[in-house]
C-alpha cells in the first residue's frame, strides 16, 4: 500500500470533491481516481461512492478513515523527527485559530519563527469544533481556541490570554459619544454578530440569556472583518472581543465601548492533540506558547 494513495483518500474525504482533492495533491484528476481504485483493489473494499462525481464515503471508507489519517500523521511526524535530529526544526506548522483569536496569531508566529528559523507556519481561520476535529484527524499541529467554554477533548492546553466583550459602533453616532454601555442597551441596538455556529456567539448568547436578554441581529457573518465592515459602512453595531482593540485604536470610523455590566472573561489558549509520541511541530508550538507573554488588550476610548 502506497502512502500516496492514502493521501488521495484522506484529502478526498476532507474536500468531498475530486477536482479540489486532485489540485491539493498536485496531480491530475485521472491520476487521483486511478490511485483510489488501486487502494480499493488492495484492500478489497469499495471506499468511495461515486457516479462521475463524489457522493460519499462508503461505510468501509468511513471505517478506515481515522486509521488512514493516523498513518499519514505518523509518517509526517517521523520525517519531522528525523529532520529535527539532523538539525534545526523545519517544515510547515499547521495552525488553526478561531476568528476572535486572530489578533494573537502574529505574536505566536513571531515567537515560533524566532525560536525555529527554518519553520514555516500555515494559519487557517476555523471554528472551535473544526479545530478539535482537525487535531484528532491530524490535519492540524496546533490550534488557538477557547479553554473556558466547551473545552476541546483529547488535548493538552496552555492559556494565552483572557478576553472581554466590547461594543463596536460607528464614529459620529450618539452611541459613539458614550463612555460605556449596558448589555440591555446593546441588545436593543441594530446588531451584526457572528453566526450561531461560532463558539464566540454561543458564549455571547448564553451570557445575555443569563441576564434575561436575547440577541436578534440584523446580519450575521463568520468573520470579524465582515462585522467591522458592516459597522463602519452599514449603520450596524457589533459585539466583538477586546483582543481586537489594539488593532482598531485610532480607526477613524470605528469606536469600541466597554460594557458597564461586563460578562465574565473568556480564556483563550493553544491546544495540541494529547497523543504520544508528540510530533516535533506540535511539541515546538506548545513549548513556545508556554513562554509567550501576550500584552493585555488595551481598550481604545479616544474619540
Amino acid at each position: 500500500m502506497q502512502l500516496r494513495y492514502l493521501e488521495y483518500f484522506v484529502t478526498l474525504a476532507r474536500e468531498r470533491h475530486f477536482a479540489r482533492a486532485a489540485e491539493i495533491c498536485h496531480v491530475a484528476q485521472p491520476t487521483l481516481s486511478a490511485g483510489l481504485s488501486t487502494l480499493e483493489e488492495t484492500l478489497g473494499q469499495r471506499l468511495v461512492i461515486r457516479d462521475r462525481r463524489f457522493i460519499d464515503l462508503s461505510p468501509e471508507g468511513y471505517a478506515i478513515l481515522p486509521f488512514a489519517q493516523q498513518m499519514l500523521a505518523d509518517h509526517q511526524a517521523m520525517r519531522a523527527a528525523l529532520n529535527s535530529d539532523a538539525g534545526p526544526l523545519r517544515g510547515t506548522l499547521r495552525l488553526g485559530a478561531i476568528p476572535a483569536a486572530m489578533p494573537s496569531v502574529g505574536f505566536l508566529v513571531k515567537a515560533l519563527t524566532a525560536a525555529h528559523a527554518g519553520l514555516q507556519v500555515s494559519v487557517r481561520s476555523m471554528t472551535s469544533r473544526e479545530i478539535e476535529q482537525a487535531l484528532v484527524a491530524r490535519d492540524l499541529d496546533a490550534g488557538i481556541t477557547y479553554l473556558s467554554s466547551e473545552p476541546p477533548a483529547q488535548v493538552r492546553s496552555v492559556p494565552l490570554y483572557s478576553e472581554h466583550f466590547v461594543f463596536a459602533t460607528r464614529s459620529g453616532t450618539p452611541l459613539a459619544e458614550r463612555s460605556s454601555i449596558t448589555l440591555a442597551e446593546a441588545a436593543e441596538a441594530r446588531l451584526c454578530l457572528l453566526h450561531e455556529g461560532m463558539q464566540n456567539r454561543r458564549i455571547l448568547n448564553a451570557g445575555f440569556s443569563e441576564r434575561g436578554l436575547s440577541l436578534e441581529p440584523v446580519a450575521t457573518a463568520d468573520s470579524y472583518v465582515a462585522l467591522l465592515s458592516m459597522v463602519a459602512n452599514g449603520d450596524l453595531n457589533a459585539i466583538i472581543t477586546d483582543s481586537h482593540s489594539a488593532m482598531l485604536a485610532g480607526h477613524p470610523r470605528l469606536r469600541l465601548i466597554p460594557f458597564s455590566d461586563q460578562l465574565p472573561p473568556n480564556q483563550v489558549g493553544l491546544v495540541i492533540i494529547d497523543r504520544e509520541p508528540l510530533s516535533p511541530l506540535a511539541r515546538a508550538a506548545f513549548a513556545v506558547a508556554g513562554k509567550l507573554d501576550l500584552p493585555s488588550p488595551l481598550l481604545a476610548t479616544d474619540r
